[in-house]
């Protein structure tokens, strides 16, 4: 389901989850296929990746505007595993350019000071090259926007280029988190929020499986090329990254998420936001339901 498609349908198919609660959404139905790719660079983990999926043109239109979600949060090198690995942000952009998007935006709501953070995560040089659009937030997009599926976060301020955007990919870096456990593309829509962030802390797994109503991407390619697996989110030791080149990549993102809760010796069910995805109908949460099929390079 196309990211506008499902913004539009997203409160109608509540409802029905409401007055029907066998109903499931987004296809859940149905068994979740993704693909676990390792042992590359990683530009040739994520082109492998994309090309398993069909190629980028089945989910990016000539004349799209393509809005990229890596986890550009932290003043931290690529080797900290803290945000999404640059060569991977820049291999996204090659794939969306050649399936002709007209324009790639990358932009994100970041907690350490903006511009350390876009420089040191080496994210903005690397996407600049290849013709992407990266631009810091500005208060003004910000827009007190309706989300109508959500249990206690019933509106919040939306960044309106995420929300007008044709393609929406998600790419986060799988990492530790102090209060989830673990951060994955779930959480990374963080980055598209404004005012208080801080409150979502607070009945966490909810809240932010509230916003994964209102964002869903197109496509999630998960970064776990290195991994965070102590002192998340913000890292800083190389004591705590674990060198795994692996991406992992799927259109259902909570099945993503599911898997890359493998990645850390965690039984996905035990996650909480996960669960509530899953209670929800967003997604397969359920190893079971969900076909992994994995390619070493």
């Amino acid at each position: 389901m196309k990211r506008r498609d499902f913004i539009k349908t997203a409160a109608g198919t509540a409802a029905g989850i409401a007055l029907f609660p066998s109903m499931t959404f987004s296809g859940t139905t149905k068994k979740s296929s993704l693909y676990v790719v390792s042992n590359g660079s990683p530009a040739a983990l994520v082109k492998s990746a994309i090309e398993h999926m069909g190629g980028m043109s089945k989910f990016v239109n000539k004349g799209d505007t393509v809005v990229l979600k890596p986890n550009m949060s932290w003043d931290r090198v690529p080797e900290q595993a803290a945000t999404t690995n640059p060569e991977v942000v820049a291999e996204v952009v090659r794939q969306c350019f050649s399936a002709g998007a007209r324009k790639v935006k990358i932009f994100d709501n970041t907690l350490n000071e903006v511009r350390r953070c876009y420089k040191r995560s080496g994210i903005q040089e690397a996407a600049e090259k290849e013709g992407a659009d990266v631009s810091y937030v500005r208060d003004r997009k910000f827009k007190m926007t309706p989300i109508p599926e959500g249990r206690l976060v019933k509106s919040w301020e939306l960044y309106e280029d995420a929300l007008d955007a044709d393609v929406l990919i998600n790419l986060p870096i799988a990492k530790h988190h102090a209060l989830s456990g673990i951060s994955l593309g779930m959480k990374n829509y963080m980055g598209f929020l404004g005012g208080n962030r801080g409150k979502f802390h607070r009945d966490f797994d909810i809240k932010i499986t509230d916003l994964n109503t209102k964002f869903r991407a197109d496509l999630t390619i998960l970064d776990a090329y290195r991994m965070l697996l102590r002192n998340g989110p913000s890292g800083g030791s190389l004591k705590d990254v674990a060198l795994k080149k692996t991406v992992v990549i799927g259109t259902d993102p909570v099945a993503v998420d599911a898997y890359g809760a493998t990645l850390f010796g965690l039984d996905p069910g035990t996650i909480g936001f996960l669960k509530e995805a899953g209670k929800r109908g967003l997604g397969h949460n359920n190893l079971s339901n969900i076909a992994v099929n994995t390619v070493t390079l």
